[in-house]
């Protein structure tokens, strides 16, 4: 003989504040994901996530030297003479946005734009007169005088 303990509606009631305490949890463990930046060369594409972003607020002025030299995840190949495309989520491009090249501002005055294109040539001049082999950009999103998220890509000179 089993005895029940709980009657149907109370059950019912158990089993949908479980479902709805479950759902909680793993909403709670979800980060929300950052913008996507994008380097296109040819047919050739490759996007990343930021290497450093605070939701759309300013980095801590400590941490952005950091967040410039960090190695970058994504390599792409590049000839002198090919176009280099730049993309940016429109989030990105409503604060404005600009090119750092190996760790130094390349631009003064950001970008406001989803989408750019840049000879390949200008990434690879170095001060001494050789070209380099490879060279770190970095995609730095602005909003007035703050930095608010720093996207790393290598380019390879192919």
């Amino acid at each position: 003989m089993t005895v029940a303990f709980f009657s149907g509606k109370g059950r019912r009631i158990g089993v949908a504040l479980g479902a709805v305490s479950a759902g909680l949890l793993v909403l709670s463990a979800c980060d929300k994901p950052t913008p996507l930046a994008t380097v296109t060369v040819g047919s050739d594409s490759v996007n990343t996530e930021a290497a450093c972003y605070n939701d759309g607020e300013a980095i801590k002025e400590s941490l952005i030297q950091g967040c410039l030299n960090k190695k970058a995840e994504k390599t792409i190949t590049v000839s002198m003479d090919d176009k280099v495309r730049f993309g940016v989520d429109p989030e990105i491009a409503e604060n404005g946005w600009t090119l750092f090249i190996n760790g130094q501002q390349a631009e003064q005055e950001p970008y406001e734009k989803t989408y750019r294109t840049i000879p390949g040539s200008a990434f690879f001049a170095s001060q001494t007169g050789q070209p380099s082999e490879k060279t770190n950009i970095s995609i730095v999103e602005t909003k007035g005088k703050k930095l608010t998220g720093i996207w790393q890509f290598e380019l390879k000179k192919d």
